[in-house]
């Protein structure tokens, strides 16, 4: 496996499964922005967080490192945003997902053919093949990010 989400300092990618906690908005960001930098064409990764947790906060530095300036926001009614950079990346949102055949409607292996896909309430997908970060929100600006499952390197 390769590396995950660690900390030296603030924050840094490490080579084991690890966790982090951030303080600010801002670390957030920053963890996810390493991730994107590691992302390549074809890469999933689920993410599983309660209302809150910070998942969309994260996806804005994932889409920053995979070469994105455009403007991260949750895809919660349009279910999937795609954000062009020197990878594309596809955030998705399945917090409103009601049946298996609406999750086939969003044509994830396509947009995994022409990019990374980030998946907001990951865990309704189910993928063991998928990355997996867990966020939990611990008060305040606090957030900690969990790698259960790193990206098959």
């Amino acid at each position: 496996m390769g590396p995950a989400i660690g900390s030296e300092s603030s924050y840094r990618v490490t080579t084991t499964l690890r966790e982090a906690v951030t303080d600010t908005p801002a670390q957030t960001e920053a963890l996810g922005e390493q991730l994107g930098g590691r992302l390549r064409q074809g890469d999933l990764v689920l993410l599983q967080g309660e209302l809150g947790a910070g998942k969309t906060t994260f996806v804005r530095g994932v889409a920053r490192g995979c070469g994105s300036g455009a403007q991260v926001t949750s895809p919660s009614f349009q279910l999937v945003r795609v954000y062009p950079g020197r990878l594309q990346l596809a955030h998705v949102d399945l917090y409103r997902l009601e049946s298996s055949a609406e999750l086939r409607d969003l044509g994830l292996d396509e947009l995994l053919d022409q990019g990374a896909v980030v998946v907001e309430w990951g865990e309704r997908l189910g993928s063991a093949d998928a990355a997996l970060i867990s966020i939990e929100h611990l008060g305040h600006d606090r957030r900690r990010l969990r790698t259960e499952r790193d990206l098959d390197r």
